[in-house]
């Protein structure tokens, strides 16, 4: 009788998990992101001077790297305030408006569309007609009526900011609930005598948030660039009171004179959206299941 030799099974060994290697640009770009939020937080702290400090025996000094002094690293505007002073108040007064105008246009389409998912009927037909007029409006031109009539403030500068754009996370949001209804998970919560609110918030929500974050992602570029172009205009943040474009527009008088007084704010605006914009589209690259 022969003894049978057992046959050895190879051991199945599970691939080891590969890390996100995050590409060099993007690298770049969080890098330049998370340096602009330190410098927003830390604004009152950094800062050499006063935004109004005036200092007119050096109106006009050109930055250390235009053969300038180490008082003023980025020279002067024509009333001698610290261009780098003004800079860094102005990065977070941009920031301050850019996200609370994100926020509130995010939180708007998202309420309008869970309404129109919800209800259907008419109630769906009046938030898509809502969600069409505003779309085909010029933005431009109603915040530019809205300024000139109602005056300016703050609160009302970024309430209007977040009026620009709601409409895309109103159709991301109603298509998205729509789908999630249809799934079987959002209902089954619902027999189990959940409420609307419930359901959405608790559950629905967290599973569209990624789309959602990755639209204001991409959003957000839009933002920053209609306050600067609004605060060039004139019609943004007022003085005393400081912000990218509102620096940008008072340095276009200087231009050949001293450049320095635009070009940081405008460098700064330029290097924040593509920043935003490389990392919005990663996270999108990153979160969309389609797209891998």
């Amino acid at each position: 009788m022969s003894a049978t030799t057992p046959q050895l099974v190879p051991a199945v060994v599970a691939p080891p998990k590969q890390r996100t290697k995050i590409p060099p640009m993007v690298a770049i770009a969080l890098f330049w992101i998370v340096a602009i939020l330190a410098i927003a937080f830390l604004a009152e702290v950094i800062r050499p001077y006063s935004i109004t400090a005036l200092d007119l025996r050096a109106r006009l000094s050109p930055p250390v790297f235009m053969g300038g002094t180490w008082a003023h690293p980025l020279g002067t505007d024509e009333l001698g305030r610290d261009v780098l002073s003004r800079l860094i108040v102005s990065i977070r007064m941009s920031l301050l408006i850019a996200f609370g105008a994100a926020i509130i246009a995010a939180t708007l389409g998202v309420l309008l569309g869970f309404l129109a998912a919800h209800f259907r009927g008419w109630v769906e037909q009046a938030v898509m007609a809502l969600v069409d007029f505003q779309a085909a409006m010029p933005f431009m031109i109603l915040a530019l009526s809205v300024l000139a009539f109602f005056g300016n403030s703050l609160p009302l500068f970024i309430g209007l900011l977040g009026l620009h754009g709601w409409e895309r996370y109103a159709r991301i949001a109603r298509g998205l609930a729509i789908s999630a209804g249809a799934q079987g998970y959002a209902a089954a919560v619902r027999q189990l005598g959940a409420t609307p609110w419930r359901v959405y918030a608790r559950h629905v929500l967290p599973n569209i948030a990624a789309t959602l974050i990755v639209s204001m992602t991409l959003a957000f570029p839009e933002i920053i660039l209609l306050e600067s172009g609004l605060s060039f205009l004139g019609l943004g943040v007022q003085p005393p009171m400081t912000s990218l474009g509102n620096m940008v527009g008072y340095g276009r008088e200087y231009l050949t004179r001293a450049p320095w007084i635009l070009l940081s704010p405008s460098a700064v605006i330029v290097l924040t959206t593509l920043s935003v914009s490389l990392v919005g589209d990663w996270l999108r690259d990153r979160l969309d299941p389609t797209l891998r």
